[in-house]
């Protein structure tokens, strides 16, 4: 008995151990660079993918792009190394910068394409909204792991992370951008339910959905109405607004099993595809390589966000299990939102497709995710913010 009690003492002590300390080199070891790799294979596929799209040649697409990666490498293992409580004291000030830059869109943000989206930052061009949605996603684990799952079931507590969500979400729509506003609302409520949310109180927030949804639709763009309409009968105006979607199926029809061969996909060569280096870079993948090549990139796609997952189920503290999955939502509604859109599941949104779509928004931020997801990994064992009940849960 008394062997037993002392296993079971020195175990509550290991799980409520102080974050370990680890030296540069075993962080680095403790990375999962089987993860990196499955990274690097799907911006390599990006990189080939915007080679064929620039005509056979690295530029305009595929050198800029393949710089980018390479400077979100070196940030996303540096941010890797990040121990939780660093995490979560820049959690705040990350996201109040991200508000700050999406006020600013609002004010002297550059047009392009009849949005505000876009910032002129000592002559580089970003998007905040790409780095809202991580941002939120960092805040909103360090919010829920402040709480713990018991207070969840105060509705109080729930009130500053829905305003969290909201703010963001209302600030992306009047750029207007109503996919990445979609996709942040998405991961908020993702969030909500990994964090603990009550049955009853998912009831309540979805009786509202029907009438927002129809007040929504009353207060969107003509452009975005017109999405809608094109999305429900695109043949109805075959070269105005239904072009798109319509060439994108030509383009993911005429691909066959095995494709019509690197660099001789006829829409993207001919210049039929639009946006074919952003939005609708699948389809260039599914012309140029068919079913067998659209298949294999989907198969690299799933095991990123599955491998996300593991990491948030791997990890002891629950901020880095918040985390962990969080930034694997924000990775899973990016593919979700943009293959099913160049489809014609949905309306298109102007959303790309993470590590392939050509974007340096999108790259960087992307990749700043995948450090606070592979810092979680690394930092796996450590029980930093959890109490003896957490634990015990």
């Amino acid at each position: 008995m008394s062997n037993a009690l002392h296993s079971r003492a020195r175990f509550h002590k290991r799980l409520l151990r102080a974050e370990p300390s680890f030296r540069l080199l075993a962080k680095l070891w403790r990375i999962s660079w089987l993860y990196v790799l499955l990274i690097c294979a799907l911006a390599g596929v990006g990189y080939v993918t915007l080679y064929s799209a620039g005509g056979g040649t690295p530029y305009p697409f595929a050198a800029p792009q393949a710089i980018r990666f390479a400077v979100g490498l070196v940030m996303m293992i540096t941010v890797a190394m990040m121990p939780p409580r660093i995490l979560v004291m820049a959690a705040g000030p990350l996201y109040g910068l991200s508000l700050v830059l999406l006020l600013a869109v609002l004010h002297v943000g550059h047009v392009g394409k009849g949005a505000e989206r876009w910032l002129i930052i000592g002559g580089m061009q970003i998007q905040p909204s790409e780095f809202a949605k991580v941002a939120l996603v960092l805040a909103l684990a360090a919010w829920f792991s402040r709480v713990g799952y018991a207070r969840m079931g105060n509705p109080l507590w729930l009130i500053p992370p829905a305003m969290m969500v909201l703010v963001p979400v209302a600030l992306v729509l009047k750029e207007p951008n109503l996919g990445t506003g979609v996709i942040i609302g998405g991961i908020g409520a993702a969030l909500f339910f990994a964090a603990g949310m009550r049955l009853w109180q998912i009831i309540l927030l979805l009786l509202p959905v029907p009438s927002l949804i129809k007040f929504a639709y009353a207060h969107l763009h003509d452009y975005q109405r017109a999405r809608i309409t094109t999305f429900l009968h695109p043949e109805d105006d075959p070269l105005g607004a239904g072009y798109n979607i319509i060439q994108s199926k030509i383009a993911l029809g005429s691909g066959g099993m095995w494709g019509q061969g690197y660099l001789h996909g006829s829409q993207g060569q001919l210049n039929f595809l639009p946006e074919k280096q952003t939005d609708f870079i699948f389809t260039m993948i599914a012309e140029e390589w068919g079913f067998a090549g659209a298949v294999t990139i989907l198969g690299l796609l799933l095991l990123v966000i599955l491998g996300g997952m593991a990491m948030a189920i791997r990890c002891r503290n629950r901020f880095g299990r918040l985390l962990a999955f969080g930034i694997s939502m924000n990775f899973f509604f990016y593919c979700l939102v943009n293959l099913s859109m160049v489809m014609g599941a949905i309306p298109v949104g102007g959303v790309p497709l993470p590590l392939i779509s050509y974007g340096g928004s999108a790259m960087l931020n992307v990749m700043l995710g995948f450090g606070f997801l592979l810092s979680t990994w690394v930092h796996r064992d450590s029980r930093y913010g959890e109490s003896l009940t957490d634990a015990q849960r």
